[in-house]
């Protein structure tokens, strides 16, 4: 951004100083310097590095069972990190138990619980 002359944007400045640190996101804010991926992951910014020809199984290899597991759990998850971060403790868990929940009344979450019992595999639907 820097060096067409503007500011970083779409929550750059709110996301980048809470992930590696205020020094760091604004050296790069302003430097516009290319970050390696070793760094990157060092910093936080990625979860895993690897080399170019086992990028795609790699990607398989997470993405399938993230995409068969139960994503309506996943994005509440988030939602309550993502909470969590910007409130105080009792806050941040009113607002888990309310997301738990509308989990707990999930076909995924009865699914899990039957497939447990079941000594089974779940098949969650995202519901």
């Amino acid at each position: 951004f820097s060096r067409v002359g503007l500011i970083p944007d779409s929550g750059t400045n709110w996301f980048l100083p809470r992930l590696i640190g205020q020094a760091r996101a604004y050296e790069m804010a302003i430097t516009a310097d290319k970050i390696p991926a070793q760094q990157a992951y060092e910093w936080g910014m990625v979860n895993r590095v690897v080399p170019a020809e086992q990028l795609m199984e790699t990607v398989a290899s997470w993405a399938g069972p993230l995409a068969s597991g139960p994503t309506l759990a996943y994005g509440l998850t988030k939602r309550a990190m993502n909470k969590a971060w910007e409130t105080n403790l009792p806050e941040a868990l009113a607002y888990e138990a309310c997301l738990q929940e509308i989990a707990g009344r999930s076909h995924d979450f009865n699914e899990g619980v039957q497939a447990f019992l079941e000594k089974r595999s779940a098949e969650f639907r995202g519901n």
